[in-house]
């Protein structure tokens, strides 16, 4: 397990990027999810439910990488982060004739986000940070 290491405890660049990808693929679901009959051809293939846990885990996956401090603080800072996706995207779905925002689905994705936090919580307590290149660990530097 040593090998997820350098994803869990990512460099500044790269968790910025995590940050950035979730909210790029946030803003694709939003606008997928506004173009009529889309959710309707995509739920041949899975019900809503599996879409959004499948979507928001993924999300949540991207920004407890992307986040700092402890394993708590990363994964409130997930949690907290998809409940604000989550709201926003289904307010955007109240507002659309053909959609309906629901709390049900929000509570999926806050679910969703709750479980992906803390199985990545319980996988980071198991693998230890990395030593910084070049540095004594019995020297603070």
């Amino acid at each position: 397990m040593p090998a997820l290491s350098p994803l869990l405890y990512a460099e500044p660049r790269h968790r910025r990027a995590m940050h950035a990808a979730a909210l790029l693929i946030f803003t694709c679901i939003v606008i997928a999810g506004s173009v009529p009959g889309a959710r309707a051809e995509v739920g041949e293939y899975a019900s809503g439910i599996v879409l959004h846990s499948l979507a928001y885990a993924g999300l949540a996956t991207l920004w407890f990488l992307g986040s700092t401090g402890s394993t708590l603080q990363r994964a409130l800072k997930a949690v907290l982060a998809i409940a604000l996706m989550g709201a926003f995207d289904e307010g955007v779905q109240h507002f659309l004739p053909y959609r309906s925002g629901t709390v049900r689905d929000w509570l999926v994705d806050v679910s969703a986000a709750t479980v992906a936090a803390t199985a990545l919580g319980a996988l980071l307590a198991r693998i230890p940070m990395p030593q910084a290149a070049g540095r004594n660990p019995a020297r603070p530097g």
